[in-house]
């Protein structure tokens, strides 16, 4: 593996994208224990800034992200986890994090109600 340049605060960057339709769908952040799982395990593993703990994506929502490839720029400070997405990427229940636009305008399709998943609603 390539030696990779966490942040100070030992953190990484991952877009998130789908490997077919090449669509961004998330940005998180990743230590290395999260890379370590997503190699080792072939599903996406994060550090969750606000909750301060490792976390598997879908574990709550069953919307998992199988990993296909990660890429690291030259740089080795910022991955792209290339994923096969079951369901929505979004917390908020969007296929992806980037549904609107800069002046409010709601572009993207809505997969599931986060009311129902998780018992709160997302934003």
């Amino acid at each position: 593996m390539l030696p990779l340049n966490f942040a100070g605060d030992g953190l990484i960057p991952v877009i998130v994208q789908d490997v077919t339709t090449r669509e961004v769908l998330m940005m998180a952040y990743a230590n290395e224990e999260a890379v370590h799982l997503t190699q080792s395990t072939g599903y996406a593993h994060y550090y969750s800034r606000s909750r301060k703990k490792l976390w598997k994506k879908g574990e709550e929502s069953g919307h998992f992200q199988n990993v296909k490839q990660v890429l690291v720029d030259c740089d080795e400070d910022c991955l792209i986890y290339e994923v096969e997405q079951t369901g929505a990427a979004c917390h908020t229940g969007y296929r992806t994090c980037f549904y609107r636009t800069l002046e409010g305008e709601t572009i993207g399709k809505k997969i599931f109600d986060p009311e129902k998943v998780y018992g709160k609603t997302g934003h």
